[in-house]
């Protein structure tokens, strides 16, 4: 549908403005875009009418079954203006609703020519214009409070931004705290594990020697690029001449750490020390080896870099007081170890010879502790010509039991200067030991060979049984009914026990630290021993009886480490001569004592 419109007069314009308002309003066009469409139209047609002439306007609706939804306005000069150069004006204008202009003749203009009329219509414009100005102050007071919250939140995020900023910020210094705590606990956790092991290595032995070894070797390259010890009791016309750092001198008067270096240490602990002129260009820690009562030296170091860490340094000082205190406990060791070992030499006896009868010992101290404990051997004489062999074992380690093995032994030698068979000794023993040390116990057993009779007398008490081999090489284990152990508080009798000997037998008397392990008995020991002694030939035995002990002890001592002592005695009756006669004893040993 088109309208159309000729305009050369004011009025002309005023009735063609309203149609338009009109025809857009009926078209669904919306407020908003009316306005702007009859704006635009009333500023062309206000240009036109300066210029005179008459003018076309054309107003053009798509037909309602068009797809076109939009509205043409077009403004066509006249001939002379055209012929001027001047352009149609035209403008576009979308038609949202279904609504159709009513049906007219194009020339028939809907705007009567009344001025009051007209100007209601004109009035109607202006009310269409203020209302869509209200509606757009409205839209534009609208827009601004939708600004103002679109810039609270603005302001909003950004401050959200800035309190994640400062969050991140924390949790990052946070996480550099926690791996830094983390760092320091896994380097003291080193730390305490090196001093804990380091400690168990140096501790663990009771050599002098041996401790001063390990020391470097724990500490290179390490804690230390080089380690010199200086121990004042190994001090020789070698060790007196090489000079030493000044540092190392202060730190031996002073008893206090010092750090030699062209810098301070800045150490806990440690005096800070100008460089050493034997060593100018390297640091030097020089620490002193205090034992209980004294300085036993000074151990001196160079880091294994530019420094070291203060928390090192407190290490070093500490794995250093331990080491003195481990030489202090290894020198005090081999001191008391050497006073045992004399008093054990003194001790051990030396075997009488005797025609017939041919003996060997053995004494193997315990490779733990001091090497001295309470297994002792004897042989001896009495008064009647008899041969008295004994092995015995008091409870215990140390120079108390070797003490009291020593006044057994001499008791035993006193009661058989008297007489007696050797369950009467046993007895007599048991009785002198419990009254003098009630919380003392030993075990014993006694072999008594008498010369010119082949009839062996023995006894036992609480002790391993005797082996015998026999001149066969058959072994049988003398386990006649023992008696208890001495000591014990208990009133006891020890019965003899006897049996004959050919010539080529021999006797085996030992302690338990021969036969008896951690994890077994002595039946299985005593097996072993047994099986030993059968493997041996009647002329080795014969001929070489100290030989035939040590190749005796090598398969029953296999192992390395003893925790007990060893002694073992040998008696082999000769298969040539045997025993001497001599005047008859005045005792009969072949009977058991009451």
């Amino acid at each position: 549908m088109m309208r159309t419109w000729r305009i050369s007069t004011v009025t002309d314009a005023a009735r063609a403005r309203i149609a338009v308002a009109r025809l857009a309003a009926a078209c669904g066009v919306t407020t908003p875009d009316r306005t702007r469409l009859v704006t635009d139209l009333g500023a062309r047609l206000r240009q036109c009418l300066t210029k005179n002439g008459t003018w076309q306007l054309t107003f053009q609706v798509p037909a309602s079954d068009s797809d076109e939804k939009l509205l043409h306005l077009i403004l066509s000069p006249d001939r002379e203006a055209s012929a001027a150069g001047e352009p149609p004006w035209h403008i576009s204008v979308a038609c949202l609703g279904t609504g159709q202009p009513p049906d007219g003749d194009p020339a028939d203009d809907d705007v009567p020519d009344d001025p009051a009329v007209l100007a209601e219509a004109l009035l109607d414009a202006d009310e269409e214009t203020a209302l869509a100005l209200e509606r757009l102050a409205g839209q534009e007071r609208l827009v601004a409070f939708h600004q103002e919250r679109l810039r609270q939140t603005n302001q909003g995020v950004l401050a959200l931004h800035t309190e994640l900023d400062a969050a991140g910020r924390a949790q990052h210094e946070a996480f550099a705290a926690e791996r830094k705590a983390r760092t320091e606990a896994e380097d003291a956790r080193r730390r305490l594990t090196f001093l804990a092991d380091a400690s168990a290595s140096l501790t663990a032995s009771l050599d002098y020697e041996e401790i001063v070894r390990r020391l470097p070797e724990l500490l290179i390259p390490r804690y230390a690029d080089s380690v010199d010890i200086w121990l004042f009791d190994q001090e020789d016309d070698r060790h007196r001449s090489a000079p030493r750092p000044a540092a190392a001198v202060l730190a031996a008067r002073t008893e206090r750490p010092q750090y030699a270096a062209d810098h301070p240490g800045g150490l806990p602990g440690v005096d800070d020390q100008p460089p050493s002129a034997l060593s100018p260009g390297r640091p030097l820690l020089c620490i002193p080896l205090l034992a209980r009562r004294a300085s036993l030296g000074v151990l001196t170091l160079s880091p294994p870099g530019e420094r070291w860490a203060p928390d090192d340094a407190v290490m070093l000082i500490e794995l250093t007081r331990r080491a003195g205190v481990a030489l202090d406990h290894a020198r005090r060791f081999e001191h008391n170890r050497d006073i045992a070992e004399t008093l054990q030499r003194a001790l051990l006896t030396e075997l009488p010879t005797m025609p017939g009868l041919a003996l060997a010992a053995r004494y193997l101290p315990a490779t733990h502790g001091l090497n001295i404990g309470g297994d002792w051997y004897d042989a001896f004489r009495q008064a009647d010509g008899s041969l008295i062999t004994v092995v015995g074992d008091v409870t215990g380690h140390g120079l108390h039991a070797a003490v009291m093995m020593s006044q057994l032994r001499t008791a035993l030698r006193a009661y058989a200067a008297d007489g007696g068979s050797p369950g009467r000794l046993l007895t007599r023993l048991h009785a002198f030991l419990h009254h003098l040390q009630p919380d003392l116990y030993a075990t014993a057993v006694i072999a008594r060979f008498r010369p010119g009779d082949p009839t062996l007398t023995w006894a036992v008490a609480g002790h391993p049984p005797p082996v015998l081999r026999l001149p066969d090489g058959r072994v049988q284990v003398l386990d006649a009914k023992p008696g208890a152990m001495l000591g014990i508080p208990l009133h006891q009798e020890i019965g003899d026990h006897t049996l004959r000997l050919a010539p080529g037998s021999t006797l085996v008397l030992y302690t338990d630290g021969l036969v008896e392990r951690r994890t077994q008995g002595l039946d299985p020991g005593i097996a072993r021993l047994s099986t030993a002694l059968g493997t041996f030939d009647s002329a080795e035995l014969e001929t070489d009886l100290e030989g035939s002990a040590d190749r005796l002890l090598a398969p029953l001592l296999s192992d390395s480490e003893r925790d007990d002592d060893v002694c073992l005695l040998l008696s082999h009756l000769t298969g040539t001569t045997g025993l001497p006669s001599v005047r008859p004893p005045s005792e009969a040993a072949s009977l058991p004592h009451p």
